[in-house]
Order: C-alpha cells, then structure tokens, then sequence
C-alpha cells in the first residue's frame, strides 16, 4: 500500500513537468511573431521595463508615457507607462494592435490575438519557463469591451503578479484591440483602465 501511494505521489508531481516538457518541445507549433514580442515584452517585466522602454512622450501628476522600443508589427502604437499615482511607481506595456470600423472583422481579429496569445511558451531568465492561460469570451457588440486576462501558469515568485491582457473595445464608432503587460496589483488599485 505504502508502494502504491509512492508511486501516485511521484506521478503526481511528475506529470506537470512532463506536460511542460511536451509543450516546449511542440513550441515551433506556438510560435509566432507575437509570441516573441510578448516574451522580449514579459523577460523585460522584473525590470520594470527598463531594456524596452524609449523616449518620454509625456507627463502628468499621474503617469509618465515612455515610446516602447518594442512593438508588434502592424501595430500604430507601443507605450509603456510609469503609473506614479500607483503605491509602487509600477510600470505597464501596452500596445495598439488593431483599429477598424466593423465589428464582426474585429472580433475575427480577435479571436486571432487570442489563438496566438494563448498557451505561448515563454522562457524567462534562468530558463524558466512559462505557459500563458488565458479563458476565451467572445466580443459582443451591445457590451462595447471585451477583456481577456492572462496568467502565467506555473504561478510563481514575482511572475505570479504579471498579467497580460487582450481587450477589444469601441471608441468614437472604431474597434480598437489592445495587448497589455501589468503587475495585477495596478488593476486593483484602478491604475489600469481600459485603453
């Protein structure tokens, strides 16, 4: 009996290891262009940004807005901004991904974003690696935005905080979609609102 409940544990704690190992070694099949900018985005994290961030654009009692120097192709914007009215001096990445007046090709966009984003493989320093979860909502035009909230899976250390986000949302009759890297605790505290 002593053997068996042995050899559950074992498997137990073996079996996310293996899993990761299966996801890694089918990483060809996840990569993409916008996985690695999200991971160059996400490995910059622990730094708060520093290695990506450019030049100050602007300035508020609140907020410092930073041009990133990295940025999804495609895109009309990067920003990565130093939210001084947030406890820590925290600091996030967002990128303008997508703008287009219909609906129903916005929310194929992303659903695109989604499927690129979702179980990514990011390595970190020190090689540790990481799989971006995220649950999928479908848009609705009535709703006017959609947010997708994704957690690095296993959660661990200062990693444990990060979020990534993909939101969809109409603005003055356009669809915009967003990708955005935070600390969690930013949102909490309404220092992240809707792009």
């Amino acid at each position: 009996m002593l053997q068996i409940l042995s050899m559950r544990n074992i498997l137990l704690t073996l079996m996310p290891l293996m899993m990761v190992s299966v996801m890694i070694s089918a990483q060809g099949v996840f990569s993409n262009k916008t996985q690695s900018i999200l991971e160059k985005v996400i490995q910059d994290y622990p730094n708060r940004f520093y290695n990506i961030k450019g030049e100050r654009i602007q300035q508020t009692r609140q907020a410092t807005e930073f041009r990133s120097t990295v940025q999804l192709p495609g895109s009309t914007s990067s920003i990565i901004t130093l939210h001084t009215a947030a406890r820590n001096d925290d600091y996030s990445w967002t990128c303008a991904v997508s703008e287009t007046e219909g609906f129903e090709k916005a929310k194929n966009k992303f659903r695109e974003f989604f499927g690129q984003i979702s179980n990514c493989i990011i390595t970190m320093a020190g090689q540790k690696t990481f799989i971006l979860t995220g649950q999928y909502e479908e848009p609705s035009e009535e709703k006017k935005l959609t947010r997708i909230v994704f957690s690095l899976l296993p959660g661990v250390g200062d990693e444990k905080k990060l979020k990534v986000e993909l939101s969809l949302h109409e603005e003055s009759k356009d669809w915009k979609i967003s990708l955005s890297v935070y600390d969690g605790d930013l949102k909490e505290q309404g220092a992240i609102t809707a792009n």
